[in-house]
């Protein structure tokens, strides 16, 4: 007997996801981040010892306390921004102060990718990332994921740049939908949009279609980005009938609601 039936996976809980650790980051990249709340900096000052090769943290304000500088406003500025900041404050102690100043901790911008990639769990962008490279840091896709992607925004950071995102009943945050393949394949550069701090992107599983009895290789099949299948095409991917098949007495299964 052959059986067919649809059924819908949901996506992994984010409970069991795990923070990630963040990748390399190029030095053009990291001159032009925009440094926030709990990103840590090392600071090299020459002829400034107190403060150099020192690690600060950037408080929930947004400021960093420095020796002999004070307190000082971090969150906002680029690293090259905050370099001249902590040079215009060093000039009236030390002539000619040269300050570089290094991020040893990105923290402040998370980014959630949940469901099914292989390595759910927070990131912390290093920089302008796409959709294309956040999800190419968690691994990818995982072969049973779903034609869509969904990513949510909080709407402080702007609408999503899709012409199908909408709003949730809250108002506080905007939903887009991207489709999987015409990403993968590059066709609409428009997809692969530029992901923003506290974005959620959420990777659903595909719909399955079961196939089980007399048949070479049972089991589940996802439906991917199609929205349906034919019955030719179940019993091809499952390699077909075996020779004690009685197709005659074959059943379909669909789920109904209620």
């Amino acid at each position: 007997m052959v059986c067919i039936a649809c059924a819908a996976v949901c996506v992994r809980a984010a409970g069991d996801t795990a923070e990630s650790k963040p990748a390399a980051i190029s030095d053009s990249a990291v001159s032009n981040y925009v440094l926030g709340a709990d990103d840590e900096i090392l600071i090299r000052a020459l002829h400034a010892d107190e403060i150099s090769e020192k690690p600060f943290r950037i408080d929930s304000s947004g400021y960093v306390r420095i020796p002999i500088i004070g307190r000082v406003r971090a969150a906002g500025l680029t690293v090259e921004q905050l370099e001249r900041e902590l040079s215009s404050r060093l000039s009236p102690y030390i002539r000619e102060p040269e300050v570089t100043v290094r991020v040893t901790e990105f923290k402040s911008q998370p980014v959630s990718v949940l469901g099914a990639v292989k390595n759910p769990g927070v990131y912390h962008l290093q920089g302008s990332k796409t959709l294309i490279e956040t999800l190419s840091a968690a691994g990818g896709l995982e072969p049973d994921a779903g034609g869509t992607i969904n990513i949510t925004r909080r709407s402080e950071c702007g609408a999503v740049p899709l012409e199908n995102a909408r709003p949730d009943p809250s108002g506080r945050f905007t939903i887009g939908e991207v489709k999987v393949k015409p990403l993968m394949d590059a066709k609409d550069p428009n997809n692969n949009l530029t992901v923003c701090s506290n974005d959620v992107i959420t990777v659903p599983r595909a719909r399955l279609v079961y196939v089980i009895g007399e048949i070479h290789k049972p089991g589940g099949f996802a439906l991917r980005d199609q929205e349906t299948m034919s019955v030719l095409q179940a019993l091809s991917i499952s390699e077909g009938l075996l020779r004690t098949a009685g197709p005659q007495h074959a059943r379909f299964l669909r789920a109904q609601s209620g």
